[in-house]
């Protein structure tokens, strides 16, 4: 029996920009393919190395951060402390943390100028190797975002382990070896593969990450290579057979992925702990979430405390600066709210849409796109600007924000579709029987009841964009560019001290969206009504 309202504008419109978001795939891929076939040149560039470096470290990188995630979910849905929330908020934020800041807060800890050599050679008079480049440095800037973000999606299972099933597993008394095998396993255990193989993309396409801490050509991936090929050698043949080892690779890893359970996106406030463990787990536990914490949160702190205490006024002081962060904002803005636009017209149609191969065909272009890593998008952009005989300064604004955009339509899309698909599984006889035309729906039930989730999306959206150096690095230049690029370009040109301010800055910037959006937005939502 049909209970959906009929919404015949919303499933049509989310249809046109089905075969719109396909139709810009297909121009990409086919800007990639025609270089490719074009090229009278042949390339020296080994992909086979480079492949088997990339998915080295990825695959280490997911094994690495699986465990780091599972011990501290464990730790967190244990223990209760003043500042929980605050620190799972921490965690979460992962997420959203620009990786050049995370490697740039390493570089100061553990380079040969950090803050452990310096205090070992002050007391000790010794200096140790660096570990902060090569494959270590990079497995270390991983796990740390990638652990902490493995940590909330898994804390997230924990929280919803029934509280009759923790009855039952406390008046058998079991210990806490016990409790995880009977009772936290069965609940972690689907969400692994999922959560595992998002974070084997996250790493494969890391970019900022090894372009700062690879260290040479030993350690370089088919992101970083992909760069090097066209803004250093301008290699293009080169460049456009790793992009489509790349494509290649992740639509493998994204299909393979698709048969497990899905991850969630939207993540509620933690629960508090409703077991208690023996004291001497519990110091386990403690030691854990310390060791966690510091390695997530000490990072940061080096960047905030060198580039608050370092050259911020000179940093301050430059026209150059108040161009890029006056261009990052109004990328980020502009490309959180195309994403908003495109994600809530692709969720609204899906969820009108009672058939599940309809559900189906309006979500894959969206998703398509995490088979393509910006630097991979940015290229095909770039093939397809030089083919049109567009400017590439002319074009570059619009392309930014649109790749932007399109890199952060999955996660949007992730994050508003089960909440809207919730709403008309629970509402939509009641909507039906009511006679609600299709804005009145929205207006009067879903935005007040997405408010939050909407927030989250715009959050994301801002923060990709505001962190990102994948895409404004072909299109990049002197009279264009964002804060990750002048951060970049500054640590080039060895003046550590204004890439500290800036990458102090860009953490502050990008926390402070990431708190203060959903609250926002969520507030404006449930704002009364005159």
């Amino acid at each position: 029996m049909l209970t959906l309202p009929r919404r015949p504008i919303r499933i049509a419109s989310a249809a046109i920009l089905t075969l719109v978001i396909a139709a810009l795939i297909a121009a990409v891929l086919w800007a990639i393919l025609a270089a490719a076939t074009d090229a009278a040149s042949g390339s020296r560039i080994d992909i086979a190395h480079l492949l088997r470096m990339t998915a080295l470290q990825a695959g280490l990188t997911t094994v690495l951060s699986l465990a780091v995630g599972i011990a501290v979910a464990w730790a967190l849905n244990r223990l209760r402390f003043a500042g929980r929330d605050l620190v799972v908020g921490l965690f979460a934020a992962a997420i959203v943390t620009p990786g050049m800041v995370v490697a740039f807060g390493l570089l100061s800890i553990w380079g040969r100028n950090g803050w452990i050599n310096q205090v070992a050679n002050a007391l000790f008079g010794i200096q140790f190797e660096s570990p902060a480049y090569g494959l270590s440095g990079i497995l270390l800037a991983h796990v740390v975002l990638d652990g902490a973000f493995a940590a909330r999606i898994l804390l997230a299972r924990l929280d919803a382990i029934p509280q009759s099933r923790l009855k039952v597993g406390q008046s058998l008394a079991l210990g806490a070896v016990q409790r995880f095998t009977l009772i936290d396993w069965p609940a972690l255990r689907g969400s692994l593969p999922g959560l595992g193989a998002i974070i084997f993309l996250l790493a494969f396409t890391s970019f900022p990450i090894v372009l700062l801490l690879g260290g040479g050509p030993a350690n370089q991936t088919l992101e970083v290579a992909i760069y090097t090929a066209v803004r250093l050698d301008f290699d293009l043949v080169g460049a456009v057979r790793l992009a489509l080892t790349q494509i290649g690779v992740c639509s493998v890893v994204i299909l393979l992925a698709s048969v497990f359970t899905p991850v969630p996106s939207a993540l509620s406030r933690s629960t508090p702990p409703r077991w208690r463990d023996r004291r001497a787990v519990r110091a386990l536990q403690w030691l854990v979430l310390v060791l966690a914490g510091v390695g997530f949160a000490l990072p940061l702190v080096s960047v905030l405390y060198d580039g608050l205490a370092g050259g911020l006024l000179r940093v301050l002081g430059q026209a150059g600066f108040w161009r890029a962060t006056a261009t990052s904002v109004v990328i980020g803005t502009a490309s959180a709210l195309l994403t908003l636009v495109l994600a809530l017209l692709l969720a609204l149609g899906r969820s009108a849409t009672g058939h599940p191969l309809g559900r189906t065909l309006l979500g894959i272009p969206a998703f398509a796109y995490l088979a393509v890593p910006a630097v991979v998008l940015s290229l095909g952009f770039f093939l397809l600007v030089r083919t049109l005989g567009v400017p590439i300064g002319t074009a570059a604004p619009v392309v930014v924000v649109i790749a932007n955009s399109l890199l952060s339509l999955p996660f949007a899309v992730a994050t508003l579709g089960p909440p809207l698909e919730a709403i008309m599984a629970t509402r939509g006889k009641l909507i039906r029987s009511l006679g609600l035309s299709g804005w009145q729906q929205f207006i009067a039930i879903e935005y007040p009841l997405l408010g939050r989730d909407i927030g989250l999306m715009l959050a994301l959206a801002f923060c990709f964009s505001l962190g990102d150096l994948g895409v404004i690095a072909l299109f990049g230049t002197q009279d264009f560019q964002t804060l990750p690029l002048m951060m970049y370009r500054a640590l080039g040109s060895y003046r550590s001290n204004d890439a500290a301010a800036i990458a102090a800055l860009l953490l502050i910037f990008t926390i402070a969206a990431f708190v203060g959006l959903p609250r926002l937005v969520e507030r404006i939502a449930h704002a009364p009504r005159r």
